[in-house]
């Protein structure tokens, strides 16, 4: 293998991509992490490679390593890992371009409303498209925490970031848990952007500090924290309980109204437990029939 090492600390001159993925109730991630191009390639932007042991030159598979708690910084965004690799293919009259950047080992990336921590991360330049991976995914930012099993995933060009597997959305005393939940980004005129909607989907539970809800699908508005149930929805408040096709759960009032489907005949059905008077010897007015 032919390799080039430089001194473990170094600035090149490089691009920016961004390369995050995020997603929860109420949340925003766009956080601009890896960056493209290498020595020898354009960019105006320079972004500051670090190393403890070496950064390589490959030249025979076209890549560019940083090894040793390696990190890469752009402006107020920087990713670390124990390896860096940047992969790279010559485009004639260009120069070289960079099309693929892989992260391995103790993964995190920073900017500064937000961090993202997994064990593997890779973002594709052409799709424009960053997946992280791992045992403890979880992107933590001021107000939020989301976890997921899977993959932590974001699609620049489609505007979108994905949580799958168990994934869970938390904020406050308010938590969405679903098999997928995908966050709909929405671009402001100072170019950042911010969660405008949630979809979640498969064995989705909503969970605030009065009220449990358990439905197929779930649509969550951000901006009016009102969250949409479609789908065997079951609403449990203490012992009452709430059964339709849909509902419309309202964080900010805690009103929560359920609406019937075709499948349950045009009706809700509910089930409503007095509750005990003083006096009363304890379970017996609020045992269930």
């Amino acid at each position: 293998m032919t390799s080039k090492r430089s001194p473990s600390r170094t600035v090149f001159s490089l691009s920016a991509i961004p390369a995050a993925a995020a997603l929860a109730a109420g949340l925003l991630l766009a956080a601009p992490a890896m960056a493209q191009g290498l020595p020898g390639m354009g960019g105006k932007q320079p972004v500051e490679i670090n190393a403890d042991q070496a950064i390589e030159w490959h030249q025979d598979v076209r890549a560019y390593v940083a090894r040793g708690n390696a990190s890469a910084k752009r402006n107020d965004s920087t990713v670390f890992a124990d390896v860096l690799t940047a992969y790279y293919r010559e485009v004639p009259g260009k120069g070289n371009e960079v099309f693929q950047l892989v992260a391995d080992g103790n993964v995190r990336i920073v900017s500064p409303t937000q961090q993202v921590f997994g064990d593997h991360g890779v973002y594709d330049v052409d799709k424009q498209v960053a997946v992280v991976t791992g045992k403890d995914l979880r992107l933590v930012t001021t107000k939020d925490v989301i976890t997921a099993r899977d993959s932590l995933e974001y699609y620049e060009a489609r505007e979108l970031t994905v949580a799958r597997g168990d994934a869970v959305a938390v904020r406050g005393t308010d938590r969405l848990r679903a098999d997928v939940l995908i966050g709909r980004l929405k671009k402001l005129p100072d170019g950042t952007t911010q969660m405008e909607r949630i979809d979640g989907s498969g064995s989705v539970i909503v969970t605030t500090p009065s009220d449990v809800a358990l439905s197929d699908k779930l649509v969550y508005s951000v901006a009016d924290n009102v969250a949409v149930l479609i789908g065997n929805v079951r609403i449990t408040r203490g012992d009452n309980q709430l059964n339709g096709e849909a509902a419309e759960m309202n964080m900010n009032t805690k009103i929560n109204r359920v609406i019937a489907g075709r499948d349950a005949g045009g009706r809700v059905s509910g089930l409503l437990i007095p509750a005990e008077k003083a006096g009363d010897q304890p379970g017996a007015a609020g045992k269930k029939p």
